[in-house]
């Protein structure tokens, strides 16, 4: 399936543009690992290139991503000067398990996109985030940083904090680097950023499976075969699956960047320090923090504290200040020459932390347990799992094994145990007290607290499955019940995991066909600009990211740099179950659930729905779409127009049982119709509207006793559609019912 084929051929390109890189950046005395470091280099190299670019005005990836293939072909030559061929070659030998398990995890991540859809698309199990990403692809795809026509330029729609136009908001606030690499890869590869948006998320967490190995292997000194089990367990885990399921690149990039910050600071602080060492680490740290700088730049003020953590205890301990001065200024050396470079994104740090201050990001994710930390949870929510107290039993049992495992510490070096606590300590407290906050507010703090885990996941992971290292004690005994514990540990993260794989084919949301149809309106010349009244931000984002070069206005707040403002647009696009039919071309249906009204039109009107409506449903992988209502209900309607308008409505509803629908406007009875337990288009007879702006009340005759339905809510009428149309003043008017 041409799914497979472009997840794996952006793999790829990913590998072959980090390779040479990954070899002239690896410190001298792990060379031979230099694999490791392949994709993280290739990432922030790829980003690297469009930063240039896009400071040099140069107009989008599509103008100069293929010339740019000559420079990985440079780096893989000058490589071969540090390192033979066949010595190269050996070095990617010694990682075939660790790739084979990449390739494995990056098939599954593939497979439920490649069922929902049969061409490339982007899915969601219900964060928008892509659409946003998707956006920032589309302009560092196809314009220069000094266009200001259609979307980018709308200063009242786009302003946020010190930037006025849509370009810089990318390169100074938002999240760079995820979508300079959709833009770079998909002009390469000749797809658009809805076709790679979901495929890329799923490379990155793939391709983190090599930095997690080597936090197991080098940082905690775990054997291979441990190794490669805890990488595995992380590309299999809900924990890490729940960040492809919502589309969060920048999340990913930015746990892969903190491994390898955390993984140099503790490697240099263990080596001798002297200026070639903390020079030779120059590289892998220039490379991490690029990345966290063009993706979670707000995490760089914490990115140390696992290292810092690590190198204070000792430093106490050993009372080797000046030591820890060295150490620290070769920390923050690269970090100021990445900062010097990127001094947009260093810039906008400020800005980006009162914009976290202002608004309450994310929605409210469960708190993980002990077992949560293990990835053992129920699923697509990251629920803990409730049946008969297993959360607690679980909870328990992995307490008691990281008691035991302290217990034989005793008989071990307490080195590793002062590393696991290092690496896990200062997050987990960071992690609780984020999670006490939400709920002592009422916030969406638990999000950040998800997110907080989750960068710091990779070096966390083989610090909570420290009770390995018991296998090397010697006794058959502790060797049985690590490897039974082991299989455990993946059987549990692979049933969290196929709970969600399962939401992912079932419930998720789509960019659909008629979401790609709306790419046609960027080139009608007689569309100017555009009112988004598209009800769900899943549709509206992705609106938005499809229509760029088209002005456009949003009646909600619906994202930064999507402020709501006065409807000024030449034309209404309608992406509800309303839709209006206007005489002399007014309208057009665009779709099954999006069309567009010219507001200029003489018959133009506006109706929307009003009040006692829940939010919008839809079958799984289906265009059906229907709002219920909670009894009555109302829909506004505004006519701008000095003269009343005569409208007939065709109303697409049903409900539970057969019951009248009342229509009143401005409190007097004007229609009455059936409605029954069948969907059926009902015709309602001319209404006239008056000008200005007007209530239609949609009124229920009462219920019969009857069940209560499954979901408990109280439900009046479900409507599917409603089309308004608008007579002409010269028709013939009906006769009144």
């Amino acid at each position: 399936m041409i799914h497979f084929f472009i997840a794996f051929a952006l793999l790829a390109h990913v590998v072959f543009w980090g390779a040479g890189l990954a070899v002239w950046v690896m410190p001298w005395r792990w060379r031979k690992f230099w694999p490791v470091l392949v994709l993280p280099a290739g990432l922030a190299l790829q980003s690297a290139v469009v930063w240039v670019a896009a400071l040099a005005g140069l107009k989008g990836t599509n103008s100069y991503a293929l010339v740019c293939e000559v420079l990985p072909v440079g780096l893989l030559l000058l490589a071969g000067r540090r390192v033979s061929w066949s010595a190269a070659w050996v070095d990617v030998q010694r990682f075939r398990s660790i790739w084979c398990v990449v390739t494995v995890i990056l098939g599954l991540l593939v497979m439920p996109l490649a069922w929902v859809s049969k061409g490339l698309t982007t899915f969601s199990l219900g964060s928008c985030d892509a659409g946003d990403y998707a956006a920032g692809a589309r302009v560092l795809q196809e314009f220069s940083n000094d266009e200001r026509g259609g979307f980018l330029g709308l200063k009242e729609v786009v302003s946020v904090q010190s930037v006025d136009n849509f370009f810089d908001y990318w390169t100074r606030l938002n999240h760079f680097t995820p979508s300079a690499l959709i833009a770079f890869n998909g002009s390469v590869l000749g797809c658009q950023p809805h076709e790679l948006t979901s495929l890329l998320t799923m490379v990155l967490l793939a391709g983190s499976v090599p930095v997690v190995f080597w936090m197991a292997r080098a940082l905690l000194g775990f054997g291979g075969l441990e190794s490669v089990v805890i990488a595995a367990v992380y590309g299999l885990s809900p924990l890490t699956w729940y960040a492809v399921g919502h589309v969060a690149p920048g999340q990913l990039l930015a746990a892969m960047a903190v491994g390898l910050v955390t993984w140099s600071g503790v490697a240099l602080w263990r080596a001798r320090l002297t200026w070639a060492n903390a020079a030779s680490f120059a590289g892998v740290l220039a490379v991490s923090y690029w990345i966290l700088l063009g993706s979670y730049n707000f995490i760089i003020v914490i990115v140390l504290v696992p290292a810092v953590a690590y190198v204070a205890g000792i430093m106490c301990w050993s009372r080797s200040w000046a030591r820890g001065g060295w150490w620290m200024a070769a920390m923050l050396a690269p970090l100021a020459a990445s900062g010097v470079v990127f001094f947009g994104r260093v810039a906008g740090l400020i800005e980006r932390f009162q914009l976290l201050r202002t608004y309450d990001f994310g929605w409210k994710i469960p708190a993980l347990g002990p077992e949560g930390w293990l990835g053992l949870v129920s699923g697509p929510e990251l629920e803990p799992w409730r049946i008969a107290g297993l959360n607690w039993v679980l909870a328990g049992f992995v307490i008691l094994l990281w008691i035991w495992m302290g217990w034989r510490a005793r008989q071990q070096r307490w080195a590793k145990a002062w590393t696991a606590l290092a690496m896990t300590v200062p997050v987990l407290s960071g992690y609780l007290f984020l999670q006490w906050r939400g709920v002592f507010f009422g916030t969406n703090a638990s999000y950040d607290a998800y997110k907080l885990f989750s960068v710091f996941y990779p070096v966390m992971l083989p610090a909570f499955f420290g009770w390995v290292a018991l296998r090397w004690s010697g006794k058959s005994r502790d060797k049985l019940m690590v490897v039974a514990l082991m299989i455990l540990m993946v059987a549990g993260n692979l049933i969290g995991t196929g709970m969600m794989f399962s939401r992912l084919y079932m419930g998720s949301l789509v960019v659909d066909g008629e979401l790609r149809q709306l790419r046609k309106l960027e080139g009608r010349l007689d569309v100017t600009s555009l009112n988004l009244l598209v009800p769900d931000m899943w549709s509206r984002l992705w609106a938005n990211a499809l229509l760029l070069k088209k002005p456009q206005y949003f009646e909600t707040h619906t994202y930064e740099g999507r402020l709501n403002t006065p409807l000024r647009g030449a034309w209404d696009l309608n992406g509800g179950l309303i839709a209006l039919r206007l005489p002399d071309g007014g309208s057009e249906r665009m779709s099954s659930h999006f069309s567009i009204a010219n507001t200029t039109n003489p018959y133009f009107l506006r109706v929307r729905l009003g009040e006692g409506w829940y939010e919008m449903e839809q079958l799984p992988r289906s265009p059906v779409r229907w709002n219920w209502t909670r009894g009555d209900a109302t829909l506004r309607v505004e006519n701008p127009n000095e003269r009343p308008r005569r409208v007939v409505a065709y109303f697409n509803a049903r409900c539970q049982e057969p019951r009248e629908l009342q229509l009143w406007l401005n409190g007097r009875l004007m229609r009455s119709l059936q409605l029954t337990e069948n969907l059926h288009v009902v015709r309602v007879p001319e209404i006239t509207l008056p000008a200005g702006v007007s209530v239609l009340e949609l009124r229920l005759s009462p219920a019969r006793s009857g069940p209560v339905p499954a979901d408990g809510r109280p439900l009046g009428l479900a409507l599917y559609g409603l089309e308004i149309e608008v007579k002409r003043d010269t028709d013939a008017s009906e006769p009144e019912l």
